[in-house]
């Protein structure tokens, strides 16, 4: 069974000290949110894990594979290297949703998030990694280049792929409890309970409904993120190459 492990990486007093003592500039703020991204990313990734930057002072990590103290030398690591520190909420759940609302309760249940006393806050369970912990599902749109991006100025482009993309992320939240991120050019990553065939196609139909844009997706498993997303790209593979909807990697 799915057993996910979830981390919310909350920036502790973000808002205010973006504007204390006076507003910071936005390029200097933007140039840190994206530094910090990818130390996070290089950080839990060499680690087999997931980072998705949602918002950037908040972010989601799958964490299967990173325990209490990965988590405490991440939070050693950011303090010292910026000049804001990190709270980190832990939990898990065969459900996505379910695993990160309890990783939020965590950090919540600390204080606010522009609390200037409520710091580095560490707490949550943590789970040794296990096989097929962990459900990756990779959609990318069916020929973007050639419909989008060769055809189409980037801000055009850019809205029919986020058309796609706020499409298939609220219908697999609601139906499913997965969440979905949008990761670049044209895909989108999504962590995933387990689901069927039929419900990987009734999410593929969704969106071709609801914004007229067709996907693809490749579906992998594994004890951790990093295990379950290469077999996802592999699957994907397979759907470019017979030219199917849904594909799952082989075990």
């Amino acid at each position: 069974m799915t057993r996910l492990q979830l981390t919310h990486i909350q920036i502790d007093n973000y808002g205010p000290w973006t504007v204390e003592p006076e507003p910071r500039r936005e390029m200097d703020l933007q140039t840190l949110q994206s530094r910090l991204f990818a130390d996070l990313a290089q950080f839990v990734g060499s680690r087999d894990g997931y980072v998705f930057f949602t918002r950037f002072d908040n972010m989601v990590a799958v964490t299967n594979g990173l325990g209490r103290e990965e988590h405490e030398l991440l939070q050693e690591s950011v303090g010292n290297r910026y000049p804001i520190t990190i709270s980190l909420g832990t939990a898990v759940d065969p459900v996505p949703i379910e695993a990160l609302e309890g990783a939020t309760e965590q950090v919540q249940a600390a204080g606010s998030a522009q609390d200037k006393s409520r710091r580095e806050v560490l707490a949550g369970e943590y789970r040794r990694p296990a096989e097929d912990d962990v459900r990756i599902a990779h959609f990318d749109v069916n020929d973007a280049t050639g419909k989008y991006t060769d055809r189409l100025n980037e801000f055009d482009s850019f809205i029919r792929i986020e058309q796609s993309y706020a499409s298939l992320m609220q219908y697999m939240r609601e139906e499913h409890g997965a969440l979905s991120f949008f990761v670049g050019g044209d895909n989108i990553i999504a962590v995933v309970p387990e689901m069927t065939e039929d419900e990987y196609l009734g999410a593929i139909d969704h969106v071709s409904e609801d914004v007229g844009i067709e996907l693809k997706v490749g579906v992998g498993r594994g004890p951790t993120p990093a295990d379950a997303g290469i077999d996802a790209k592999h699957a994907l593979e397979d759907c470019r190459y017979d030219g199917t909807r849904v594909e799952f990697a082989d075990h």
